[in-house]
């Protein structure tokens, strides 16, 4: 048989509604391979102490997940786990409720890298601006400067394996291991892929501000761990919250969205307390 083309690494806990229609979503994609195989992606799932069925859910599909302690648990440590059992040249990490578009996504993902400058792609809709991206961004390490919290996510993000080979992800980052790896690349002067033809549904409207806060700081915290940040000034945050950018369809509605507001908080903590 034949090895797979593409691996895709699901990490979760607790996931029982969106595990089973992501694999499902996976094994009906087309396109992947040119010969008799209707799909060639390979499905490795790490689980860090589900309770809810998440763990049977897989193991219905066929597929005995990776066991990881909650305690042992951050996002570069599970996914190494399951970059390190993959046999595809290139892995896609995507969340466990996140979903595909269309039957397409995968075979699309896979030509990203027909550009072998590029060490990992993702499905972003918007520039830094917060504005719909009307074409592919290939970002390099000047842009990346310029734009420290813009760029790539394991949230449904490729990667080259044979790079996370030579450099894992780093597992002692409590968020932001994507940032960190690309940032590692970038500065050995490889290119990001930034697409919205890559993109799945990816959401966390559904968290509450407590949450929106808590991830925001923890990403803004963790990346003043491996980049040269300054503090985020009261001044400025208010501005941003006044100003924009943003992604509602009036001023007002930002203003009054909760949401935001703790996420521009969690901002402004994190950068300013990381170690809080």
């Amino acid at each position: 048989m034949s090895p797979p083309q593409l691996s895709a690494l699901i990490r979760c806990r607790d996931e029982v509604r969106g595990i089973g229609p992501l694999i499902d979503g996976l094994r009906g994609q087309t396109g992947v391979r040119a010969d008799t195989d209707r799909n060639s992606i390979e499905i490795v799932v790490v689980d860090s102490g589900s309770r809810d069925g998440t763990v049977e859910e897989v193991r219905r599909r066929g597929i005995e997940p990776i066991q990881i302690a909650p305690d042992d648990f951050t996002y570069g440590r599970a996914l190494n786990l399951a970059a390190a059992q993959a046999a595809a040249p290139l892995c896609v990490a995507i969340s466990a409720h996140a979903r595909p578009l269309d039957e397409g996504w995968a075979a699309r993902m896979l030509s990203a890298f027909d550009d072998q400058r590029v060490a990992c792609a993702f499905g972003e809709c918007v520039g830094p601006d917060l504005q719909p991206l009307a074409a592919p961004l290939l970002q390099d390490l000047a842009h990346a400067q310029a734009h420290p919290f813009y760029g790539y996510s394991n949230s449904a993000g490729a990667f080259r394996r044979e790079l996370w080979e030579e450099r894992p992800f780093d597992e002692e980052l409590a968020a932001s291991e994507d940032r960190e790896w690309a940032w590692y690349w970038l500065q050995r002067g490889w290119l990001v892929l930034l697409d919205p033809a890559l993109a799945v549904h990816h959401s966390h409207a559904d968290e509450g501000p407590l949450r929106t806060f808590a991830r925001a700081r923890g990403n803004r915290a963790a990346t003043r761990r491996f980049r040269q940040l300054e503090p985020l000034s009261l001044r400025a945050v208010i501005a941003e919250w006044w100003l924009g950018p943003h992604l509602h369809r009036s001023k007002l509605r930002a203003r009054l969205d909760p949401r935001r507001v703790a996420q521009l908080a969690g901002k402004y903590v994190g950068l300013r307390w990381p170690g809080t």
